[in-house]
């Protein structure tokens, strides 16, 4: 007898708290970039943690004033910044 592969329901976004408005960009703060709204920790701060290893416990720690909820809007920011129209040449590094 032949058994028949069991179909995953639709992917559908998790119930939690909105992610609209916790990044916010501003000349006169940190020259512009992406940050947590209400601090000065940059999009591209988070990214490089996690990128290095770190878990988001490690993150929220170092920054007291971060949220699960900021750490997933820097995610979420960064994934609708790749994915506009714009051409992201990879160098590779000299040796």
């Amino acid at each position: 007898m032949r058994r028949q592969a069991a179909q995953r329901p639709p992917m559908q976004k998790p119930n939690g708290p909105k992610l609209d408005g916790l990044i916010h960009s501003d000349p006169a703060i940190m020259m512009g970039k992406p940050v947590i709204a209400g601090t000065r920790i940059p999009v591209e701060l988070i990214l490089e943690k996690l990128a290095a290893g770190e878990t988001t416990r490690q993150i929220l720690k170092a920054h007291p004033r971060l949220t699960q909820a900021a750490i997933r809007a820097a995610l979420d920011f960064a994934s609708k910044a790749i994915r506009a129209d714009v051409v992201y040449p990879v160098i590779p590094k000299r040796k």
